[in-house]
């Protein structure tokens, strides 16, 4: 068997059932809207997703899972126009917020999901979706990648499938097999003749930063789901054995950030 053999849409479809990850619905993500816009600008993920990027001869561009702006606001001094696509409606508006703010005219929201049509999705010259690639079907997610981009696409992905450190879930007793990762990405793109240049950011444990016990518990229950009495008093007795330790929250996160060239 070679890897012309092997049916990597389909092995993804079976991996992401296998985590047993239900879909975060966009209600989910509106109640985190508020505290994620504030912080939304700048910052070291930010920066290093942008200077990896290529923007020569760019005018537009379309950020997918655009949450706030993270990614799109900062870029939007160098283009002429730019796009903002999500699912959640609170994240959107913090998006607007933040460009108002910023005094950004040329940034347009649209509500969408992966999943749903995009025949009135504008074409733009580069398309991002930064940590937004969890998706049901990831070969129709590259496939309208490449039809909404003229020159570049650029995307991260997880780097080992799992948001939270190990440490944590089995702390909980909430182990669960790993998410599909970045490999399907580069395997689906090569079946196009799509050669990804690949590298890797790394960033603080999303649990990381925090000094007070129900802000790290919050934290671990967007993840795992609400924690039983149990479960709460076994993160407790984690979290204040070792204050550092609970600081960074455990193992740092690695993204891989694929870039490729679209064929023309």
């Amino acid at each position: 068997m070679s890897l012309d053999d092997i049916d990597f849409a389909e092995r993804y479809r079976q991996h992401l059932q296998r985590s047993e990850r239900p879909p975060k619905p966009a209600s989910d993500w509106d109640k985190r809207a508020a505290a994620m816009s504030h912080s939304a600008l700048g910052g070291a993920y930010s920066d290093a997703f942008i200077r990896r990027m290529d923007l020569d001869g760019a005018r537009s561009l379309l950020d997918v899972g655009c949450g706030p702006g993270t990614i799109c606001l900062p870029l939007a001094p160098r283009l002429e126009r730019v796009y903002g696509l999500d699912y959640s409606p609170a994240m959107l508006a913090g998006l607007q917020d933040n460009a108002l703010r910023l005094g950004l005219e040329n940034v347009q929201p649209i509500q969408r999901a992966w999943e749903d049509d995009w025949s009135d999705v504008p074409v733009c010259d580069i398309l991002v979706a930064s940590r937004s690639g969890i998706v049901a079907d990831l070969d129709a997610a590259l496939e309208k990648i490449n039809r909404h981009a003229r020159l570049r696409a650029y995307l991260t992905q997880l780097v080992g499938g799992r948001f939270v450190d190990d440490e944590i879930a089995a702390l909980l007793g909430r182990q669960r097999p790993a998410l599909p990762d970045y490999i399907y990405t580069l395997n689906l793109l090569h079946r196009r003749g799509i050669h990804p240049r690949l590298d890797y950011i790394e960033t603080p444990s999303r649990l990381a930063g925090c000094n007070r016990f129900e802000d790290f518990a919050s934290k671990v229950a967007w993840s795992f789901g609400e924690l039983s009495s149990e479960e709460r008093a076994a993160l407790r007795d984690w979290f204040e054995a070792d204050p550092q330790r609970a600081l960074r929250g455990g193992a740092p996160m690695r993204w891989a950030f694929v870039a490729w060239e679209i064929p023309g």
